[in-house]
């Protein structure tokens, strides 16, 4: 599959100055914050359009035989990318670290594969990253069979993820085993409030799990989990996102497998992290993001799935996850429709859409 190597205008990277010291970052954040003075949960429309990129970054031939890179999370500091995913073969997952200051270089970062620092070899996938603000501190969540994270001064130094340790040190809650069928535990998602810190989880059957614990107490004392949502295993499937907006509501997504077998978002709002969730755009036909509501740039549509992704974070990185809804663009993995086989190795690739929010 051949990357994108023209770009639009719309892909000019969003250069949003982030220091690096602790209190530039509290400065910079009360700026971000300032900027969005005013807004509110109106700019959300319950209608969304969306303009796609082609595929830009893809497994590279450097000998390590990956053949899909998913799963990515992304933050933006002085201009500058820094995206975590997936690694995917038949041998199993890890993760890898690239960076880049604008998409016309995405394709030709070199990868960094985690399994290289102290983060280490193994069943590693679905990075979240965030800066902690309470402990000056770089967060990578994800899962390794329970939910673990790492932790890094220095988010330029990818050897400085620190060894796994996990939120549930008794293993999979029993809430959990009780409903995941033959479902699998997957792709964490930490979010906080002024108080606690929630940990989301997916069990690939239809069940969305929340746990918390005070801002004091993180990443330790996660509470056993309870039931967020719930649906059929196919309408509510897997990579929960959670996002704060400037009115102080809440913006929820979750990825569904649709009636053609291809991955799409459903969305909800709520005024509180712990729900209840309002349906925003959450059906085929009228999604938050899915096939029937992507246009391509060029018209060439490589993929028919808009799946695992995260909204492209910048000016706020930290573990309020607070988002701009008038600069909403989401970096997702998507293939070509046609691909098939054995599911770790499909040739899953990683582009953008960009919504153009008409109320703003």
């Amino acid at each position: 599959m051949r990357l994108l190597t023209l770009f639009p205008p719309f892909l000019a990277t969003c250069a949003t100055a982030f220091p690096t010291s602790s209190s530039d970052k509290s400065a910079a954040a009360a700026s971000f914050l300032s900027s969005l003075s005013g807004r509110s949960n109106s700019a959300l429309p319950t209608r969304w359009e969306w303009t796609s990129t082609g595929p830009l970054v893809g497994p590279k031939n450097d000998g390590r035989q990956i053949a899909g890179i998913k799963d990515p999370t992304v933050i933006v500091i002085n201009g500058t990318h820094h995206v975590f995913a997936s690694t995917a073969q038949s041998a199993g997952y890890n993760l890898v670290y690239f960076t880049f200051d604008d998409w016309s270089q995405a394709s030709e970062a070199p990868f960094f594969y985690l399994d290289q620092a102290p983060l280490g070899t193994g069943y590693r996938a679905a990075p979240q990253v965030f800066w902690f603000a309470p402990h000056n501190l770089w967060y990578l969540v994800y899962q390794n069979g329970n939910a673990a994270y790492s932790t890094n001064p220095d988010i330029n130094n990818p050897k400085g993820w620190t060894a796994p340790k996990v939120f549930y040190p008794n293993g999979t809650p029993e809430i959990i085993e009780q409903n995941i069928g033959d479902g699998y535990w997957v792709d964490m998602w930490v979010i906080c409030d002024t108080l606690d810190c929630h940990l989301f989880s997916s069990d690939d059957n239809g069940q969305l799990y929340r746990s918390q614990t005070t801002i004091s107490e993180f990443p330790n004392g996660m509470s056993q989990p309870v039931i967020a949502m719930q649906d059929k295993r196919n309408d509510l499937f897997e990579a929960a996102c959670v996002y704060s907006l400037p009115d102080g509501k809440y913006l929820l997504l979750v990825e569904a497998i649709g009636s053609d077998g291809h991955r799409w978002f459903r969305s909800w709002t709520a005024d509180s992290i712990s729900g209840p969730w309002q349906g925003l755009a959450n059906t085929e036909q009228n999604p938050w993001a899915r096939s029937n509501n992507v246009g391509f740039e060029g018209g060439s549509v490589w993929t028919k799935s808009i799946s695992h992704g995260e909204i492209i974070r910048h000016g706020s990185v930290d573990e309020k996850m607070l988002i701009d809804p008038c600069n909403i663009r989401f970096m997702y993995q998507g293939m070509d429709p046609g691909a098939g086989g054995e599911y770790n190795a499909l040739p899953w690739r990683l582009g953008f859409i960009t919504h153009n929010n008409p109320a703003c």
